[in-house]
This record gives structure tokens, C-alpha cells and sequence, in this order.
């Protein structure tokens, strides 16, 4: 399916907006090669605004978004401002990256800054995009695995007080047992280790996780249960009484099971249908399972050639995982597998450890201003003397 560029695209108040994109491009299932029929079309783009938004202390402009109008056959179209796509960009924020890494083909629109922008894409690149493309992967993967149990065991009874050994009513004034719900929480808190945020993500892991190897060591707690134990010593320090501590265990398991009991039937309501249909026929969300598999299989390509390929060479996979091919078991392990082979692929990799930041401020800047030159340019051509 060939996409053009839509005549007329932006619909709204800015008057100033067509004429100040700079960047446009099919994005989605139609850009990753992936399109089936009835697949929506994605749009995205980079503007820069008109100088007033540069100078001015009240003007402000990130984003603009036009969704489609239901049971239309508009494109969802998002376009960024240029120091918000930057921002989001050098953040390796895998969706603002794959913008600038779509095939040529997909290109609608360029400008000569468009351009120049593209000729630099390669600056953002760096080993975080290991941290965020996984991190987007193994938050499909909750999602899966969460929907996953929804359907195989269905909670279909609204929890009881009385199910979990509780009183009708609370023994304990509920703003007393909040008090000592956040004492509790403010003192694991405390053991958490602020500060290392400053530290990269890698090292700060990797400290972490030395620390708790040791930590084990020494109380011999088992993984399974680091947590409950780190718990369980907090509320120890305040001295809470043992029949104290049984009730507060109860009404958490209570709490805990009634708010899974709220996810699970708010899921039921607002679940999208062609999901549902999807997770119906495979036991899971295979077209979720797909994206999965395509942010780490693309995550190790940048890893190991420094090269971000938007459009899909295995699509012909992708596609068979989104209608089933893969088991949900099969999908658990072969990620948790995968990422940590990221890991080791990242401290491998010859990408930089961050991208340098101080060369994507000049870029910018040399861009807006060029943006804003041209603008100018045009303005006094418009003067008539």
C-alpha cells in the first residue's frame, strides 16, 4: 500500500504549522513492513515553531496530536517540536527514535533542515537503548503475562473480609493502619539506596546487585523472599506487637486481592474487541507478543551493528508470532533469555555509553536558527516597498 502525503494534513488553530514542518513519515505497522488489512496509518513528524515560541515568556508548544475521527480512514498523525523530539530522542525513547530511522521510502516530506536532521540520526544512538528498548519489551511482557492469568483464572467473585479470617469492620481505625502502612514503607524506603540515580543505569544495577549477593550471604535469605524479609525487619524496628503484625499481613492480602478483583473487571469493560478476539483465538495477546519480539530482536541489531532497521527484514516472523505461531511459555522464556543476552551484548557494544549531548545541542540550535533565518527570508520577500 502506497501512503502519500496528506493534502491539508493539519487541521487545527496554529495557522503557522504546515508551513514549519520540517520532517514527515510513515511510522507503525505500514513503516515496520508489517501492515495487514485493516491496519491504521501513522503519521509522525518534527516541526519548529515560529520564533515567538523561541523568545516569548508565556508561548509554549510541545506537541500536536490530530487522531482520526472513528470509522474513518484518517491517519493518526503526532507531530513533535523540535527540542521536545530531541529531548525524547538522546533519551532513547525507542518510539521518538524510530521517526528519524524509517526506510526513505516512507519519507512523505522533508525540508533541507529535514534533511540535515536525518544525516545526523546516527548522534543519538547510544547503549541506553538497550535500558529502554528492553524495558518497553518486559513491560509488554507484564502486560501479556498479566492478561494472560485474566484469562485463565478469571476472579469472579468480589472479595470478602470474612474470606481472608477479617472483621466486618477494621479493628484498627483506618487512618491508624495507614500510619503504620507508611511508617513501614517509609523505612524500606529509606534502605532503598537514593542517590544512585545520577549514577548510569548500568553501574547502578550492577552495585545493586552486588549488594544484595552480599546481603544474602550474610542472612541467608533465598531470592524468593528478600523482599518479604526486608519487609518483615522494617516492621520489626517500629516494635509492632506479633498479633499486630498477623492482622496488618491479613488486611494487605485483602487489600491486594480487591484491587486485583477492581483491575481485572475494569479490564473486562474497556478491553479493546479485536484484542479480545485476539487473545480469545491464541490463549494471549500475540499481536502484544509481536511487538515484543520486535523491540528485542531490533534492540540486538543496534547493539551489535549500530544500526536501527525500522523496517522489519524478519516481518515475515513478526507477522506468524501476531497470528499465533509462538506459545505463550515459549514467548516467557525466549525473552527473559533474550534479555539477558542484551546485558552482555550491551557491555559489548561499541556505542557509546550516552550520546554526546553537547553535539545534539549545537545540532539543535543550528537548526532552529536556520528554521528561523528562512522564515525571515520569506517574510522580506513578502514586503512591498
Amino acid at each position: 500500500m502506497k501512503i502519500e502525503m496528506p493534502q491539508n494534513w493539519y487541521t487545527g488553530n496554529l495557522t503557522w504549522m504546515q508551513d514549519r514542518l520540517q520532517y514527515f513519515t510513515v511510522y507503525g505497522s505500514h513503516a515496520y513492513g508489517m501492515a495487514i488489512e485493516g491496519s491504521d496509518i501513522d503519521l509522525r513528524g518534527i516541526f519548529i515553531a515560529p520564533k515567538e515560541y523561541y523568545y516569548s515568556y508565556n508561548k509554549n508548544i510541545e506537541q500536536v496530536v490530530q487522531s482520526p475521527k472513528p470509522n474513518s480512514n484518517e491517519s493518526d498523525i503526532t507531530v513533535f517540536e523540535i527540542r521536545k523530539y530531541f529531548k525524547l530522542a538522546a533519551d532513547a525513547n525507542p518510539n521518538a527514535l524510530e521517526i528519524l530511522f524509517t526506510d526513505a521510502s516512507d519519507h512523505l516530506y522533508k525540508t533541507r533542515i529535514g534533511q540535515k536532521l536525518l544525516d545526523n540520526k546516527e548522534l543519538f544512538l547510544s547503549q541506553k537503548i538497550k535500558h529502554t528498548m528492553s524495558g518497553y519489551a518486559i513491560s509488554q511482557l507484564r502486560r501479556i503475562a498479566l492478561h494472560h492469568r485474566y484469562l485463565n483464572n478469571p476472579i469472579l467473585v468480589e472479595p470478602t473480609r470474612k474470606d481472608f479470617g477479617l472483621p466486618e469492620k477494621t479493628m484498627i481505625p483506618h487512618d491508624q493502619l495507614e500510619a503504620a502502612q507508611a511508617m513501614i514503607k517509609k523505612k524500606v524506603d529509606e534502605w532503598s539506596w537514593h542517590g544512585l540515580e545520577d549514577i548510569g543505569s548500568d553501574v547502578r544495577e550492577g552495585i545493586l546487585s552486588e549488594f544484595e549477593r552480599i546481603l544474602l550471604d550474610i542472612t541467608k535469605w533465598s531470592w524468593k523472599d528478600k523482599n518479604e524479609q526486608i519487609e518483615q525487619a522494617a516492621i520489626n524496628s517500629f516494635g509492632f506487637e506479633s498479633n499486630f503484625l498477623h492482622y496488618l499481613d491479613l488486611e494487605r492480602q485483602y487489600q491486594a486481592r480487591r484491587k486485583e478483583w477492581q483491575s481485572y473487571n475494569t479490564w473486562l469493560k474497556t478491553r479493546n474487541p479485536k484484542r479480545a478476539e485476539i487473545e480469545k483465538k491464541f490463549g494471549y495477546d500475540a499481536k502484544h507478543a509481536s511487538h515484543l519480539v520486535r523491540l528485542l530482536t531490533s534492540c540486538r541489531e543496534v547493539l551489535t551493528t549500530g544500526k536501527l532497521n525500522v523496517r522489519r527484514p524478519d516481518a515475515q516472523h513478526l507477522l506468524e508470532i501476531r497470528n499465533g505461531k509462538m506459545k505463550y511459555e515459549e514467548l516467557v522464556e525466549w525473552a527473559d533469555k533474550e534479555d539477558k543476552e542484551l546485558t552482555e551484548l550491551m557491555k559489548k557494544s561499541t556505542l557509546p555509553h550516552s550520546p554526546d549531548h553537547k553535539k545534539l545541542e549545537r545540532l539543535c540550535q543550528e537548526l532552529i536558527e536556520e528554521s528561523l533565518e528562512d522564515q525571515h527570508a520569506k517574510n522580506e520577500q513578502r514586503i512591498v516597498y
